[in-house]
């Protein structure tokens, strides 16, 4: 399985419309990736919490069908990172958007963990409620936003529901890049998944951001990782991988707390 991780820069001068067609020219570049991934919040930039209210979309809105189009075009599976998602019966989300090479929208899911302790998202943005996976030809896709990785009963939650790969969407400060690298592992071995974890460069609203995206295979061992800059990481990995470590390490099997019934796709 071949995934590119697009490690896009988010700094003030450039247009939410003019970094639109930037990013798809850059997914449609991706054509012959099975999957290819983007970070949280590439339109405004994590940090920028002003501009959430005035570029927030409905869910299909030009962010929407500006991915859609560029999935199909490249035929790849699109998880599009996420949009400040308006729904016009409550509050904003932070919403990822995933599409299949055919370009429908094959799932989205809403930021359980916001960020910023009763400020900024934390205050702007409602918390999604549900775990979300999506089943590839060659792996079940668990699905995460940036603060989320610090919550592992989130992850534990996504495995028993299936996922073999969790992918990380994220807005990650450089001040805290170790915690990023550190927790990206951290979940790969507990969970016995592949972890592909793709942040931002540049700088949101004045936060300088840590880059260093990463794909971690289930035994810990870091298959590929970024720099500070913008980037494409590319990367090839066998998703059987995963059974066949959960087999030869069975530590799954010896769970005895928070055990609730596994929910597949």
């Amino acid at each position: 399985m071949r995934a590119s991780v697009i490690q896009i820069a988010v700094d003030e001068g450039e247009s939410v419309e003019s970094r639109r067609r930037r990013v798809a020219s850059l997914v449609r570049e991706q054509a012959g990736a099975d999957l290819v991934v983007l970070p949280e919040l590439w339109t405004t930039g994590a940090f920028a919490y002003e501009e959430f209210g005035r570029e927030a979309e409905p869910l299909e809105g030009p962010t929407y069908e500006a991915m859609a189009k560029a999935a199909s075009d490249a035929g790849v599976w699109l998880h599009a990172g996420s949009i400040p998602e308006r729904d016009p019966d409550g509050p904003l989300y932070n919403t990822s958007l995933v599409f299949s090479p055919s370009g429908d929208l094959a799932a989205a899911y809403r930021k359980i963990h916001r960020f910023g302790f009763d400020k900024g998202e934390a205050m702007l943005m409602g918390a999604g409620a549900e775990l979300v996976t999506v089943r590839l030809p060659e792996t079940v896709l668990g699905l995460s936003t940036c603060y989320d990785l610090r919550f592992p009963e989130l992850f534990r939650g996504l495995v028993d529901a299936g996922a073999e790969t969790l992918v990380v969407s994220a807005g990650w400060p450089e001040r805290r890049r170790s915690h990023w690298t550190l927790l990206a592992q951290a979940r790969a071995v507990e969970n016995q998944s592949f972890v592909v974890a793709c942040g931002t460069a540049g700088t949101h609203a004045g936060v300088p951001q840590a880059g260093h995206s990463i794909v971690v295979d289930p035994w810990g061992e870091v298959l590929a990782r970024a720099g500070a800059d913008e980037e494409v990481l590319t990367v090839e990995f066998d998703p059987g991988k995963v059974a066949t470590t959960r087999e030869q390490f069975p530590a799954l099997k010896d769970r005895l707390l928070g055990l609730e019934p596994p929910r597949r796709p």
